[in-house]
């Protein structure tokens, strides 16, 4: 028999998941299973269909087992598996952590996280409440304003709560046209419309209202978008920023996964003050609204107010399971900082087994 201390540990990467956000999630599990050590690790793709149906996929299993090429994307499909069994594999004593790679509702949202801790599961990312937090713009919004982190001006619209009617006016009297209209919990810019009249407020509210009960609108403002990788525990640290330049009106869905026409400008072009203020800034809403292991930290920077009006570093949002191909923006920028993109998915795993072994350590006792 191997030695203990030779047994490769198990990555279960675990994608798909029954959000708008599938497709992505399919292509991030896909880059992630091909970059990972396969030395090091004993790599198990586990899928959640659109249904929620816990699958073991078996055109993935199959390219792993061959050595050969899984592809652009992952396909969800194959037997149904107990989602217990597929966590813990036949062995319930070998080393194992889980890597969500489900992006969106029940998979980014602390559904998972939860049932991952009640399974008691080392993972990869925030836990529970980090999750469910950042996942719902209105609430990290609220969180944000508490702690004092600067931020666009915005309000929120809640279904069977607040009327559509009111709220127009209230966005049309407290922060102009145009507007974005986003629904909460929804990421990739699923959801999202701009709105330069009350008509299409009015539309753009029920766009959104298709995905999610809560709604943010924020302000229109004209800013660019720089995005900083998050990565660690209780100290974390921050890569260069990225800048993303949107190939349309704004940072769409179809800018970001269809046409291709956005650019990503890695590092940023930015002082080295503003690198550092942005870097800085990045650990604070990290650490402030609870994240761990790795996010994604978005900003609008109004670089005007260097010389006059603006407002500089705004949070837009934080994503706790950030698109993870080798073209996505979160490895880009640990890769520009120094850090590989392998390198980077050994670091998550030894942060994960960080957190569970501190929890694990907690006193049941009364």
């Amino acid at each position: 028999m191997p030695d203990a201390a030779d047994a490769k540990l198990r990555l279960v990467v675990l994608f798909g998941g029954a959000s708008a956000e599938h497709d992505i999630s399919c292509i991030t599990a896909a880059h992630v299973l091909a970059a990972a050590d396969r030395s090091r690790y004993d790599l198990v793709p586990v899928a959640i269909t659109r249904a929620g149906e816990w699958v073991t996929p078996t055109a993935a299993v199959e390219a792993l087992a061959a050595g050969g090429d899984l592809g652009n994307s992952l396909k969800p499909e194959g037997p149904a598996v107990e989602p217990l069994v597929a966590l813990r594999g036949s062995d319930p004593a070998a080393a194992t952590v889980v890597l969500p790679l489900l992006h969106g509702p029940h998979g980014e949202d602390g559904t998972l996280q939860g049932l991952l801790e009640l399974f008691g599961m080392p993972y990869v990312g925030s836990g529970v409440l980090g999750s469910a937090v950042c996942m719902d713009k209105a609430m990290a919004k609220d969180v944000a304003a508490y702690r004092d982190i600067p931020q666009c001006k915005w309000i929120e619209h809640r279904h069977g709560i607040d009327d559509e009617q009111a709220t127009i006016a209230k966005a049309v009297g407290e922060l102009g046209l145009p507007v974005f209209v986003k629904p909460a919990n929804m990421g990739s810019s699923v959801g999202i419309t701009k709105a330069g009249t009350e008509d299409e407020l009015a539309v753009a509210l029920k766009t959104a209202l298709a995905y999610d009960d809560v709604l943010v609108i924020e302000e229109g403002i004209t800013a660019r978008e720089i995005e900083v990788a998050v990565l660690g525990n209780a100290r974390p640290e921050a890569s260069l920023p990225g800048e993303v330049l949107p190939g349309s009106d704004f940072y769409d869905y179809e800018d970001k996964y269809v046409t291709g026409n956005a650019k990503l400008q890695i590092p940023a072009k930015l002082s080295d003050e503003a690198i550092a203020e942005v870097r800085e800034l990045a650990i604070r809403c990290y650490r402030g609204l609870r994240c761990q292991g790795l996010a994604r930290v978005d900003f609008f920077y109004e670089e005007s107010y260097r010389s006059g009006p603006g407002r500089g570093w705004l949070l837009n949002e934080i994503n706790t399971i950030p698109g993870f191909t080798p073209a996505s923006m979160y490895p880009k920028m640990w890769e520009a900082t120094g850090l590989s993109y392998s390198s980077l998915i050994d670091r998550l795993v030894e942060l994960a087994q960080e957190v569970h072994e501190r929890r694990s350590g907690f006193s049941t006792a009364l």
